[in-house]
């Protein structure tokens, strides 16, 4: 596992941090002994793992603000004086992206824009990360893994949101941090393009794995959209040590490779259909059915997608940890420990990035 440690003392500026992916990143943080500012709206979803996991407790500073309002942001930006920044805030799902493309397009390039905006302001020395999404891809419906320097742009608003954000960031990395030149301007600009995460701790609106508890909880078969539709399933912990491995790598090097954009998702066979990761999640947890409504589904999503992650092997010394099977195996075991022993989750959650952290740096330990 590649090592974080360079990562305690640093101050880190992380966007999004009320949501499901923000949460974990910022106890993932804490527990490595960085300092955290978050900057977010409210948590989106009630309940949620900001709330949950007591995330709030472990910041140096808090702001609940839009990444919209330019002054806010550049403001509480200054303040922190980041080493390190993560931009995760986002309007993240995809069927939100038909209910309210302008916002959707809004949010997530005018937003990400917001961002660099504040970078270029700061005039420090920084390492900045901006998340998008392996749907930020112009889909071709093929059967291998999308490569970093294929063609931007899906089909459906968010998609397409994404492949916007993402030449936008192009275009900020190349007009004004020029990897060529990070001695002189300091800021070392990436992307990170993760699969599908699931984990404990999310209820987003119309995520999969949310769907399936509730669906359990309320004793009725889970409806399944597009029950044969392919995505690259990781566990959070593992898109994140994804995002971890990148900011050691832009923060302890001038190289100018590491300044590009990143794909980070399973290893090729954990990128299952949608009815084989819901089976996997009803054995684990023991029992469980599904039904199949796709005949009355009228919004066009992707039917395979692919990630290539040979890049961040190859050039960051990063690779999976988790399958398929233990990924759904550590997400059944949390929402089990939360219906079992609700309260504060943060140290179960801690837990859990314990054990990545142990199995990953014993090497590839699967579940069976």
């Amino acid at each position: 596992m590649n090592d974080f440690s360079s990562l305690k003392g640093k101050s880190v500026f992380v966007t999004g941090h009320t949501g499901f992916k923000g949460s974990w990143l910022c106890l993932w943080l804490s527990r490595l002994g960085a300092n955290v500012t978050g900057y977010s709206l409210e948590a989106p979803t009630e309940p949620h793992n900001f709330g949950v996991s007591g995330v709030l407790d472990v910041l140096e500073d808090h702001y609940c603000a839009d990444i919209r309002d330019a002054e806010t942001l550049t403001a509480a930006m200054a303040r922190a004086a980041p080493d390190l920044v993560l931009h995760l805030a986002a309007q993240t799902v995809v069927r939100e992206g038909y209910r309210i493309p302008r916002e959707t397009f809004d949010v997530n390039v005018m937003g990400t824009i917001d961002v660099l905006e504040s970078v270029r302001q700061l005039g420090r020395p920084c390492a900045v990360i901006c998340v998008t999404s392996d749907k930020c891809y112009e889909n071709k419906e093929q059967v291998w893994g999308y490569r970093e320097a294929d063609p931007m742009g899906e089909r459906d608003p968010y998609g397409a949101s994404k492949g916007a954000a993402e030449l936008a960031i192009r275009s900020y990395r190349y007009a004004f941090f020029p990897p060529q030149r990070i001695e002189e301007h300091g800021v070392k600009l990436a992307s990170a393009r993760a699969g599908n995460v699931i984990g404990g701790g999310d209820w987003t609106h119309d995520a999969l794995m949310v769907d399936v508890v509730k669906a359990l909880r309320q004793g009725e078969p889970v409806c399944l959209r597009n029950p044969s539709a392919v995505r690259p399933w990781q566990h959070v912990l593992q898109a994140l040590s994804g995002y971890l491995a990148l900011a050691v790598r832009l923060l302890g090097s001038p190289d100018p490779r590491f300044a590009e954009g990143w794909n980070f998702g399973p290893v090729p066979g954990d990128d299952v259909p949608v009815r084989e990761i819901v089976e996997l999640f009803h054995n684990k947890w023991g029992g469980g059915s599904w039904r199949d409504v796709s005949a009355s589904e009228t919004l066009n999503e992707a039917g395979t997608l692919r990630v290539s992650i040979d890049k961040a092997i190859g050039q960051l010394g990063w690779k999976p940890h988790w399958d398929v099977h233990t990924s759904v195996e550590k997400t059944v075991d949390w929402y089990r420990h939360y219906v079992d022993h609700p309260g504060c989750m943060r140290d179960y959650s801690l837990h859990q990035i314990r054990e990545f952290e142990q199995q990953a740096a014993g090497g590839l330990k699967l579940a069976s």
